[in-house]
């Protein structure tokens, strides 16, 4: 998670974080496809994956699915939420070799510094964390993972985009509700559709959301010099895309 100045406590609450990672993330429309589309790509490499980044890692899940594909991988983590970071390492800490949790504010460029150390990598992976940042810095921050790449190496970013019209845009969000209701249900929970609705509408990360267009931040990728550029999957405002450094 990452986040604008304006939302800088967001993802420092303890409570929204638990609530995220426990009752929303699990319950995201196809969010096993997503992995499992991103990890077919990457595998379609041809390349063991050696040295990845994982850039606003949340609770650890792509890297624990990355790692569980690739157990000798390295992996650096990088987040700005210290109660994620809890969670990544509660999920990762054990893992051998030991992934490295790094302090990180995409927002900055300065990130940089934080996983110089460790660069370049073969993989640079994300998901649902750069739409906090403005469309201008994510342009930039496309390019600084370009820069960290080696070549033929991948990016590959899961993503909440924009929607093309506000009709498209309501189609999602109740492919939302609907998906997290069933999940929650599937939990235990007997909260009503309505209700989880209403909290979905008025939920406090909502304004920390700057969301794009996935054709525009593919074209984006092209112009810095990205090849292989595509959006490998979409459902409404759910993407995984991506491109490799030419070798």
């Amino acid at each position: 998670m990452q986040r604008q100045d304006r939302q800088d406590t967001v993802w420092q609450d303890p409570t929204l974080v638990r609530t995220y990672l426990d009752k929303l993330v699990g319950g995201v429309p196809f969010g096993a496809a997503q992995l499992e589309i991103a990890l077919r790509v990457i595998e379609a490499r041809g390349e063991p994956v050696r040295n990845f980044v994982d850039l606003g890692c949340g609770g650890g899940a792509v890297a624990q699915a990355l790692l569980s594909g690739y157990p000798q991988a390295r992996a650096t983590l990088v987040d700005f939420s210290e109660p994620m970071f809890e969670a990544a390492r509660a999920t990762l800490g054990r893992h051998d070799p030991t992934p490295k949790f790094v302090i990180g504010d995409l927002a900055h460029p300065d990130w940089v510094r934080s996983i110089a150390a460790d660069a370049p990598f073969d993989l640079v992976v994300s998901r649902y964390a750069i739409h906090h940042l403005t469309d201008q810095r994510k342009r930039e921050l496309y390019g600084e993972i370009f820069e960290r790449l080696l070549p033929g190496g991948m990016f590959i970013n899961v993503e909440h985009v924009v929607s093309r019209t506000p009709w498209i845009e309501s189609l999602s969000d109740e492919l939302m509700i609907d998906s997290i209701h069933a999940f929650q249900t599937s939990q235990g929970s007997d909260k009503p559709r309505t209700q989880l609705a209403e909290e979905f509408y008025a939920r406090p990360d909502k304004a920390a959301n700057i969301l794009a267009p996935v054709e525009q931040q593919c074209q984006w990728l092209r112009e810095i010099g990205f090849a292989d550029v595509d959006c490998y999957f979409k459902v409404f405002e759910l993407a995984v895309f991506g491109g490799r450094r030419s070798v």
